[in-house]
């Protein structure tokens, strides 16, 4: 397919344009005018593109790209070793942030609900497009239960802070570095508040406000919302897809 082309199909697909955001989302580093083989991955690190570049990829689809605001504008050090790697192999380099967060069937948001059997009933900020969400789990369960399922599914043990003795019925969520969200989900009575990351402020909203509390990794959140993309792209497109995942404790 011809790169317009896929921009179109990738934006059609996630919307970008429905939601502000700290990056640019679509097309960050122009490469290859074809797109036949591509590599997912949760981060546009240097290890993510060497394994493209092993794997003879000509696109790199990601969650975390390039571009941030805030950052150092000047492309030096690690930025420019990363931006050569691209050009130097003519990679085109995508990246979708809150689209992917947000997407009703294939974000990230709703990838870790289907893994944790929570169902869900609705964002937890007012509008359309909420970053957070909230639902409830299929089959309540303890925090020390949930927290064990967690670690099941995810393999990947979460930080906790569990201040409730009754199961959790109401649970709200947001993959990643969600953990401000927590004041919210609180405020609306939930028992119970996911996310990748922890501040050292979070324990003491959820000891404070009687909210139990899993952090279980931004990487581990994350990863399954870029996977279901690229799987989508290869069953409906006909697309060579792989997804590679460089871990990440964090």
């Amino acid at each position: 397919m011809q790169r317009k082309q896929f921009t179109q199909l990738l934006n059609d697909i996630l919307k970008p344009d429905s939601i502000a955001d700290f990056c640019p989302n679509g097309l960050q580093v122009e490469g290859s005018s074809v797109v036949k083989k591509i590599v997912t991955g949760v981060t546009a690190s240097q290890a993510l593109i060497d394994a493209a570049i092993a794997e003879n990829a000509d696109t790199i689809l990601v969650h975390h790209g390039y571009f941030w605001k805030g950052e150092s504008q000047p492309i030096t050090g690690m930025k420019k070793r990363r931006i050569a790697a691209l050009l130097n192999n003519d990679i085109n380099l995508y990246g979708y942030h809150l689209p992917l967060d947000i997407h009703p069937d294939i974000g990230n948001n709703a990838q870790l609900a289907k893994l944790l059997d929570i169902e869900f009933t609705g964002g937890l900020e007012s509008g359309p497009n909420s970053v957070p969400v909230k639902g409830r789990l299929k089959t309540p369960l303890t925090g020390e239960e949930f927290a064990d399922k967690i670690t099941q599914v995810l393999n990947r043990a979460p930080l906790t802070s569990l201040v409730r003795e009754e199961k959790i019925d109401t649970i709200a969520w947001c993959t990643g570095g969600g953990q401000g969200y927590i004041d919210l989900a609180a405020s609306q009575d939930i028992d119970a508040y996911l996310t990748g990351e922890a501040s050292e402020q979070t324990i003491h909203s959820s000891r404070e406000q009687g909210i139990d509390f899993f952090a279980a990794g931004h990487h581990a959140t994350e990863r399954y919302g870029i996977k279901a993309l690229g799987e989508l792209l290869a069953e409906q497109h006909g697309f060579d897809v792989t997804f590679i995942n460089i871990d990440n404790p964090v």
